[in-house]
């Protein structure tokens, strides 16, 4: 068993502080970065947009990930809260939202440019399992989004919780939605999926959905939520409607592979 009594501030220089989870997001986003320019994107035309593009992807991350918290999860707190939407460093942020602020973010600018999203999206799937990873493991260090109590010999004591012995169910994630996703990825790739837009992604979609979708059991289920339809969480549900979607989306593209 292992205790967790992380302090979930990294630095803090003259009361400021910086915390890992912050820390996080600028790893991820700067890892992906740097690989998806110099190792992701052949299309000199989307290498040339690709700085830009970032700006606009990090927007998309913090909006969508707030407003899809507040929509998905605590939507009857903000409504009496409205102010609090703002206030992102209380935390409260969803996958699932940025993700939709990604692809919506992603349409608008490829249509801006005459380029196909998929183009951009691809090259995010790929490198999304980084910032995965690099969230997970704050996560951990901040004790929420803990696991299911267990006597599993890996089992985690939360200090910041209680004394029960729980699944580090974070760690999970960054393992399966981090680097066993990234890998997969990586393999697809190198199998010529690339070439086709949108397979990538539809990949993306499937696997990460998959997973999120298992690892949900052996996870505490938002106290304000609890288990909804099926005895599933909110989680769940917005997987297995993203799972469909990536299914279409691999099949269709899927179409345009074998006609080529």
């Amino acid at each position: 068993m292992f205790i967790n009594n992380f302090d979930p501030v990294a630095l803090e220089i003259f009361s400021i502080q910086i915390r890992w989870y912050s820390l996080s997001y600028i790893a991820g986003i700067l890892l992906g970065w740097v690989l998806g320019k110099n190792i992701f994107i052949s299309d000199i035309k989307l290498k040339e947009k690709f700085d830009d593009y970032l700006t606009f992807l990090i927007f998309g991350i913090i909006v969508g990930g707030r407003l899809g918290y507040v929509f998905f999860y605590n939507p009857s707190y903000y409504l009496d809260n409205f102010l609090d939407i703002i206030k992102i460093w209380e935390g409260g942020m969803s996958f699932h939202g940025g993700l939709l602020g990604v692809i919506l973010v992603s349409i608008w600018y490829a249509k801006k440019n005459n380029q196909n999203p998929f183009n951009y999206l691809d090259i995010v799937s790929i490198v999304a399992p980084i910032g995965i990873f690099f969230g997970r493991l704050a996560n951990f260090i901040n004790s929420e989004l803990y696991g299911l109590e267990t006597q599993v010999p890996w089992a985690v004591k939360f200090i910041q919780v209680d004394n029960l012995n729980r699944h580090p169910s974070q760690l999970y994630e960054a393992i399966f939605e981090g680097v066993i996703l990234f890998i997969i990825l990586i393999y697809f790739r190198k199998k010529g999926f690339m070439k086709i837009p949108g397979l990538i992604s539809g990949l993306f979609l499937i696997f990460y959905s998959i997973f999120r979708f298992v690892i949900e059991f052996f996870r505490a289920p938002d106290f304000q939520l609890g288990y909804l339809i099926f005895n599933l969480t909110m989680g769940q549900i917005i997987s297995f409607i993203f799972l469909l979607i990536g299914i279409f989306i691999f099949l269709k593209k899927n179409e345009i592979k074998k006609q080529s």
